[in-house]
């Protein structure tokens, strides 16, 4: 019974022995052999190699055929066939790629190794190559991280350059892909300040600043897969006298208070000079002489009456410019000449009570004379000018 268990034991482990052997021929009848990193990073507008060596076995006797296609990041989804080869012919099936990805060189001759040039961000992924050949077939996969290198960092000093200040050095790049490393170096003017610290965001801080301190400074930004740099000239002035500075504001806003007042009063001029104008073309005016019975000839006093005449009617009455202008003169001949009453009109004027009424029209200028004579009945002598 020993011997018969012994002898099983022996023939179950030579089993597993042919088993795992003829595994491992099956295994290594397609072999890629390509090496290297299996993440790629890659700038932005490069091109890249994606490499895909194989070997296959001498049973391999099936139909060559390569597939590279993207690998969805959702394992629900089909991956994304690209770029193939069979039948000694190669297929696009992305127009993404079609001008962008190709092999190296001719994949039937072990070698199925691609290139994709002018890369996009777009472009990350995982890409995986397919080589089959009946009954051996093998896989690799690559991963391609697309950035984009750091522009050109602009250099500036946030406040001043003066003495005995904090000076603030900035460093900024507009583009680049994360995470982006940023250090200043001393190019002219010896060592580093002892008083200088910096972060990794791009900021210089040089304390108690000095003339020692003087010089030109090199801002250095770098990712992954580039670096560009920019220079600073830095400078030490003498303090700036703050009290001149307030000084000269309170005076500039004074000047400006001054120029905005003589603005206004210009303004107000220029409208008040229209307005005389405008009332002087509605002006009419009128002579009154005196008569005898108030003294010798050489005592008459001419009289200038000025009559402001509205141009529309008030109040929708007929005779409005007319009754205007005879209020006008009944209240000018009742005005003092040299302390005395030059003439009291005996007449009475006429004013308009109602639309039904008949008023005479006042229209010529001798029309206009000859109804102002019948309220002065005859003593006084009119004339327009």
């Amino acid at each position: 019974v020993i011997i018969k268990s012994r002898c099983c034991k022996r023939l179950s482990s030579v089993f597993s022995i042919l088993v795992l052997f003829d595994l491992l021929s099956v295994t290594e009848a397609m072999t890629i052999t390509s090496s290297g990193s299996q993440t790629i990073q890659q700038a932005e507008g490069d091109s890249v190699n994606l490499g895909c060596t194989y070997t296959p076995a001498a049973e391999d006797k099936g139909e060559l055929d390569i597939e590279w296609s993207n690998v969805s990041p959702d394992m629900t989804q089909k991956d994304k066939l690209l770029l193939s080869y069979a039948a000694g012919a190669t297929h696009n099936y992305y127009p993404e790629f079609t001008n962008r990805m190709k092999f190296l060189t001719e994949p039937n001759q072990g070698d199925a190794s691609i290139t994709i040039s002018g890369l996009k961000v777009s472009d990350t992924g995982t890409y995986q190559c397919k080589v089959k050949k009946a009954p051996g077939v093998d896989m690799r996969k690559v991963t391609l991280v697309v950035l984009v290198p750091p522009s050109t960092p602009r250099c500036w000093v946030e406040g001043g350059e003066e003495k005995g200040a904090t000076v603030s050095l900035r460093c900024k790049s507009s583009k680049g892909s994360t995470p982006l490393t940023y250090v200043w170096t001393r190019e002219t003017g010896g060592a580093m300040p002892a008083t200088a610290t910096q972060d990794k965001g791009g900021e210089l801080l040089i304390k108690n600043h000095t003339d020692s301190n003087t010089g030109t400074y090199v801002c250095e930004v770098k990712n992954a897969v580039g670096q560009a740099q920019c220079r600073y000239d830095l400078r030490a002035y003498n303090p700036t006298n703050k009290v001149g500075v307030i000084v000269g504001a309170v005076i500039g806003a004074l000047l400006l208070l001054i120029l905005l007042l003589i603005l206004i009063w210009l303004l107000i001029i220029c409208c008040q000079k229209k307005r005389y104008q405008k009332e002087a073309a509605n002006e009419i005016r009128y002579c009154i002489t005196a008569g005898e019975r108030f003294g010798p000839r050489s005592e008459r006093h001419l009289i200038e009456i000025r009559l402001f005449v509205p141009l529309f009617s008030q109040g929708g009455c007929p005779c409005s410019r007319e009754q205007t202008l005879q209020q006008a003169v009944k209240q000018a001949l009742q005005f003092p000449i040299d302390g005395r009453i030059p003439y009291s009109p005996g007449g009475t004027v006429h004013f308009c009570k109602g639309s039904s009424a008949q008023y005479p029209r006042i229209g010529s200028r001798l029309q206009r004379r000859q109804q102002l004579a019948k309220h002065s009945r005859g003593q006084s002598n009119f004339s327009e000018i």
